[in-house]
C-alpha cells in the first residue's frame, strides 16, 4: 500500500467491511479529495480479526503524520483493534460498524439485538483450512445489504463482494482503541445487517463526540450517502487538525 507522505493534512485510512470491497468508498472518497484531505482505502482480507487487524496496522505504519481511521460495518471491529496503541490515530469513525468490548465477537453483538435478517440470506462455501466463508446470496444482496442503492450498483456489488470468514465472525476483539481515542458514529435507519438498537449501545459505549442517523438508510450507506458520511469523516478531520 502506498502511503501519503509529507501531508499537513491527516490522512484518512478507510476499511471496509465484510460483503463490500475497498471500491464501496469511492463516493466518500471524491469527497474527500474535493476538499483537500488525502486518503487509503485498505483492502480488508476478512480472515480473522486479529489478523486483519495487524494489516491494517501495517498499513497505519506506512503513513505519516495524523490519521483519521475509519471502519464500515465489521472494519470497525478491525479499526478498534488496528489503532490499538498507535500515536498516530488520533480519531475513529465508525459507520454502520461494529464496534466491540475485549472479548466480544461481532457474530455475538449481531445478535444480542432484534431486527437483523442477515442469517437468512447467507450461503457458505467451505474452504480447504476447515474454515467457512459467507455470502449474501446474489438474489438477496439487494434487498439485504443496499435497498437504497440504484439497482444496477447493487447487482454489480453483489458480484464484488468479498467474504466474511467464521473465524472473522467469531473471534473476540482485544482491547479496543475507542476507549482511549475519540469517536464518531453513523448509523443507517433500515439496517438490516446491524440492528440500528445495537449500534446506539455501542456509539454510547463508546462515547461517541458526535452520532449520526440517516433516515432512510441501508447498510451500504457509504455508497448511498458518501456526502452525509464524508461530511462526519470531515468533522473528526478538523478535530485532528
Amino acid at each position: 500500500m502506498t502511503p501519503v507522505p509529507g501531508t499537513a493534512e491527516p490522512t484518512v485510512v478507510l476499511v471496509h467491511g465484510a460483503f463490500a470491497e475497498s471500491a464501496s468508498w469511492n463516493g466518500v472518497i471524491r469527497s474527500l479529495h474535493a476538499a483537500g484531505i488525502p486518503a487509503i482505502a485498505a483492502a480488508n482480507p476478512i480472515r480473522s480479526l486479529s489478523g486483519d487487524a495487524a494489516f491494517v496496522s501495517a498499513i497505519l505504519a506506512s503513513s505519516e503524520g495524523p490519521i483519521v481511521l475509519v471502519g464500515h460495518s465489521y472494519g470497525g471491529a478491525v479499526i478498534s483493534n488496528a489503532a490499538l496503541d498507535n500515536d498516530q490515530v488520533k480519531a475513529l469513525v465508525f459507520v454502520a460498524a461494529f464496534a466491540p468490548e475485549e472479548g466480544e465477537s461481532i457474530g455475538e453483538l449481531s445478535g444480542r439485538y432484534p431486527g437483523s435478517t442477515l442469517g437468512d440470506t447467507l450461503t457458505t462455501v467451505a474452504l480447504p483450512d476447515g474454515t467457512t466463508d459467507l455470502y449474501i446470496r446474489q438474489d438477496k444482496y439487494h434487498q439485504q445489504f443496499a435497498a437504497d442503492v440504484a439497482p444496477e450498483q447493487a447487482a454489480l456489488d453483489a458480484v464484488t463482494q468479498r467474504p466474511l470468514n467464521d473465524t472473522a465472525l467469531n473471534e473476540g476483539s482485544g482491547r479496543p482503541a475507542w476507549k482511549s481515542i475519540p469517536s464518531w458514529f453513523v448509523i443507517p435507519e433500515l439496517d438490516y445487517n446491524i440492528p440500528p438498537e445495537a449500534q446506539r449501545f455501542m456509539a454510547e459505549r463508546a462515547g461517541s463526540r458526535e452520532t449520526v442517523e440517516v433516515p432512510g438508510a441501508s447498510h451500504a450507506v457509504p455508497v448511498s450517502h458518501p456526502d452525509t458520511i464524508a461530511e462526519i469523516i470531515l468533522k473528526a478531520v478538523k478535530h485532528v487538525q
